[in-house]
């Protein structure tokens, strides 16, 4: 196997906006639990089970306000993936639980999370895919502040992840559009590919913001990416289809038999689960 598809999305805990009022008519469902979550998560697991990795953003791993469903699992489970993982950045007790969530249909190595400079609440999450000649394809989910200078101090330091990784994938909800200039000194640092300005993901309903994105290194191949009409959240869905560089493929699950799933390495002193 030397393609992978990867979808990207900003769930928004399960809530369906349709226009800006619903931030104030909706504003409550971001603190108790309602019913039309677990439709949305249902019907967002019939889009993201025809991809091998997901990342989502905006998750809950289980509180008050999701009723107890950790979202990462219930997607995964519905979707049919067999591995998933949530990384718990702002830790509500039991009354939130926001998160990063990955999904993958191939078998993580290590798992490392990451804390992002700033206020806290933000952070990366990656894992590392193995291929069969021994390296692997990181792949990070990341979801960054609002304000400009955490959001470039936060770019600063994924650009520093980047070096750890020869082949890596960062997707995620970035707050800002392809004219950022930390998130184009962040790409130029890097070498990493995939601004597309075309891509407008925000806000759903009438999209004119690329605020989510899917950055690739240099040596892998973008297939194809698109924003996919399916607006059940604030945000569009981001996909994408990479190739590995020639010769290169992922490892065949034979060629892992016997080692651990997901030892997790912190690079914080945050909370993590893994799950399968």
């Amino acid at each position: 196997m030397q393609q992978i598809k990867l979808l990207s999305y900003n769930v928004q805990g399960g809530i369906y906006s349709r226009k800006y009022s619903d931030y104030v008519t909706n504003s409550w469902k971001h603190l108790l639990p309602h019913p039309e979550r677990l439709v949305n998560l249902t019907r967002i697991a019939q889009l993201i089970q025809q991809f091998d990795v997901v990342g989502v953003q905006e998750v809950d791993a289980g509180s008050l306000r999701s009723a107890n469903v950790d979202q990462i699992q219930y997607l995964a489970r519905q979707a049919a993936f067999p591995y998933w993982y949530h990384q718990v950045n702002r830790d509500l007790g039991p009354f939130a639980q926001h998160s990063n969530g990955l999904l993958s249909r191939l078998r993580p190595g290590p798992v490392t999370e990451h804390k992002l400079p700033g206020l806290p609440g933000r952070g990366a999450v990656v894992a590392e895919l193995p291929l069969a000649d021994g390296g692997h394809l990181g792949v990070g989910i990341v979801h960054l502040a609002l304000g400009w200078r955490a959001r470039k101090r936060q770019l600063d330091y994924l650009a520093e992840v980047a070096q750890a990784h020869p082949l890596l994938v960062l997707m995620g909800d970035f707050n800002c559009d392809c004219d950022s200039r930390s998130l184009r000194a962040m790409v130029r640092r890097t070498g990493m590919q995939g601004l597309n300005r075309e891509l407008k993901t925000f806000p759903s309903w009438r999209p004119r913001r690329t605020l989510d994105h899917i950055l690739v290194s240099a040596p892998l191949r973008i297939v194809s990416a698109h924003v996919i009409d399916y607006p059940l959240s604030d945000h569009l869905p981001r996909s994408m289809t990479l190739a590995l560089p020639v010769g290169r493929h992922f490892a065949e699950p034979a060629q892992l038999r016997g080692q651990a799933f997901n030892p997790v390495r912190k690079s914080d002193a945050s909370p993590s689960r893994t799950r399968r």
